[in-house]
This record gives C-alpha cells, sequence and structure tokens, in this order.
C-alpha cells in the first residue's frame, strides 16, 4: 500500500523559506505523476505544484511561480518542495500526492503538513 509522510513544515517569516520533504514507500510501480496541493482555513484545495515522470516536466499554480520548486530524488523516494519568498498568503496545510497505477489521477494523499507565514 502506498504511504506518503510530508515533513518539514512549520513558520516562517514574509519573505523566509521553507523545504518540505514527501517519504514515499510501498510503491510497486513509478507513478506518471506527484505533486503538492495545500489548502487554507475556509478555502478550497489548492494543486501548487505538480511534477511528471516523463521528462521531469514541472508546472506550477501562478501564485508561487518563481519562488517555489518541486523536485524529486528518484533514489530516497522523496519528493520535495523548496518554498522562497515566502508570504503570508501562503500559509496552508500543504499535502503531498500521488497519481495511481498508469494514471494522471491524484489518488494517493499524505496526511499533510502546516506551514505559516507571519508578516
Amino acid at each position: 500500500q502506498v504511504q506518503l509522510v510530508e515533513s518539514g513544515g512549520g513558520s516562517a517569516q514574509a519573505g523566509g523559506s521553507l523545504r518540505l520533504s514527501c517519504a514515499a514507500s510501498g510503491y510497486t510501480y513509478s507513478p506518471y505523476c506527484m505533486g503538492w496541493f495545500r489548502q487554507a482555513p475556509g478555502k478550497e484545495r489548492e494543486r501548487v505544484a505538480t511534477i511528471y515522470s516523463i521528462g521531469g516536466a514541472t508546472d506550477y499554480v501562478n501564485s508561487v511561480k518563481g519562488r517555489f520548486t518541486i523536485s524529486q530524488d528518484n533514489a530516497k523516494n522523496t519528493l520535495y518542495l523548496q518554498m522562497n519568498s515566502l508570504k503570508p498568503e501562503d500559509t496552508a496545510m500543504y499535502y503531498c500526492t500521488a497519481c495511481g497505477i498508469r494514471s494522471y489521477v491524484f489518488t494517493y494523499w499524505g496526511q499533510g503538513t502546516q506551514v505559516t507565514v507571519s508578516s
């Protein structure tokens, strides 16, 4: 069974940086895609960044472009989200997710890690 465990959340000042990690286990296949979503109180869950296994292509929501970077270390089965120039509006619960077997549908989810940015 696929398990995703996030870490690295916490508090930061505006303009600061945090790096989230997501340790993946239980895979019997290589997922076509992995990503990070976030959800702030009272708001819908939002896809922040995605990385695709084919060619390592990435995409980002406009609000984080140029500030966040998604990457993965296949040898360590770990997904990362480097977050720079943090803003208070980045405050949210961040979730790691992975696509199902031979699919581009996000199927597996971690438990989330809280990021709080103060001004």
